[in-house]
């Protein structure tokens, strides 16, 4: 069975570009999120690992969609090994089948780790620039009418809906959404 995976970090991203670039593959099921890559607790890559069978091949736009980091990668390509998957990523033209395949994808996976890196520094540094200037406010807090979060809440609470679809619903994302639940159950 060909399975694709496609993610976007945030609510406000497209993932149509990803989606355009798989469908030469004739996917059979697609596995779609927006939420960040920064570890691999995601319910949609959670839910297509389980859902991959020996023989299967799960189709990527890149190795960033999978992981964020070459550990993340690396654990997640054992385990697609370990269970006779193969992985190929569209942008890389790495098929994990083959040898050769297999080291591209460690170095593209510590390329990605490293870029990632850099780019959380510099981010830091401009914060702490603009800190020090008192330039930086911190982001603005998320306004949400309390009526529609706690019906909605209340579906969630029913499994009406996943906390994926309450966060779509509320227009935020799953650690927006996270903060809010934590904060509303201790008042």
């Amino acid at each position: 069975m060909n399975i694709a995976y496609v993610r976007v970090s945030t609510i406000e991203q497209n993932e149509q570009r990803q989606v355009e670039g798989l469908q030469k593959y004739n996917i059979d099921k697609w596995f779609t999120e927006k939420i960040s890559g920064k570890n691999t607790d995601r319910p949609e890559l959670q839910n297509m690992l389980e859902f991959a069978r020996e023989g299967d091949t799960i189709y990527i736009h890149d190795f960033s969609r999978l992981a964020r980091n070459t550990k993340d990668l690396l654990e997640l390509v054992e385990r697609l090994n370990a269970k006779g998957v193969n992985l190929v990523s569209n942008k890389e033209n790495v098929d994990t089948n083959t040898p050769t395949g297999k080291l591209m994808l460690t170095m593209i996976g510590a390329i990605a780790e490293f870029e990632r890196q850099n780019l959380l520094d510099r981010q830091a540094e401009g914060i702490a620039i603009a800190k020090r200037e008192g330039k930086y406010k911190g982001r603005k807090a998320v306004q949400i009418n309390d009526d529609i979060f706690k019906a909605n809440y209340e579906r969630y609470l029913h499994r009406e809906i996943s906390k994926t679809e309450l966060a779509k619903v509320l227009n935020v994302s799953r650690p927006t959404l996270d903060k809010m639940i934590t904060e509303r159950k201790a008042v």
